[in-house]
């Protein structure tokens, strides 16, 4: 597939390693007739080492083959994160290298996530856009201040830190944004 039509979560091959597409950022040429570049941030499935790839827009990457299977998340074994298949109950372990800096995202019973598998082997996991999370520690709302809402850092249930808007309390439950990490209104 040509690299314009690559999208997040897209599990690609190069040069002889299979990776998931994490991050693409395009850059736009100065001048006419120039071709635009992309550059990606591919993390090797499995594994979870992070490559940086920069192509062109004609250039061309081979497509991996694989099943997603909706699954919930279950426990945690050790390191390894074990979800089970919404339709069968599979179980699916992911080692944490696999899971990576997305951990802070996964709390007890967790929904909507996929998990990618290639030949009968769960590779990579693809979180829901948001997640719910109670705020366990953040500072008080400072009264008298500014008119401006400032936000604060706040750290969730499962350690992830996040930035919330001032009005947020202890023990309040937010939706975070899974790519951005971002507060993205509260839960009801």
């Amino acid at each position: 597939m040509k690299a314009y039509d690559i999208k997040k979560g897209n599990v690609v091959e190069h040069n002889g390693t299979v990776y998931q597409v994490r991050d693409i950022e395009r850059s736009s040429p100065q001048g006419r007739g120039g071709n635009m570049k992309f550059r990606f941030t591919l993390y090797s499935v499995p594994g979870g080492t992070k490559y940086d790839l920069s192509l062109g827009s004609d250039d061309e990457l081979k497509e991996v083959e694989l099943s997603r299977r909706q699954a919930t998340f279950s426990y945690k074994d050790g390191d390894a994160f074990v979800f089970l298949d919404d339709e069968d109950y599979s179980p699916y372990t992911l080692d944490s290298n696999v899971i990576g800096d997305d951990f802070g995202y996964i709390s007890e019973g967790l929904k909507g996530c996929f998990v990618q598998i290639i030949d009968d082997m769960p590779v990579a996991l693809q979180l829901p856009q948001n997640v719910v999370l109670e705020v366990v520690d953040t500072p008080p709302e400072l009264k008298g201040g500014t008119a401006t809402k400032r936000p604060k850092p706040a750290r969730l249930s499962t350690g992830l830190e996040s930035q919330v808007p001032e009005y947020i309390r202890n023990g309040e439950r937010v939706c975070v944004n899974t790519v951005t990490g971002e507060f993205a209104g509260r839960a009801d």
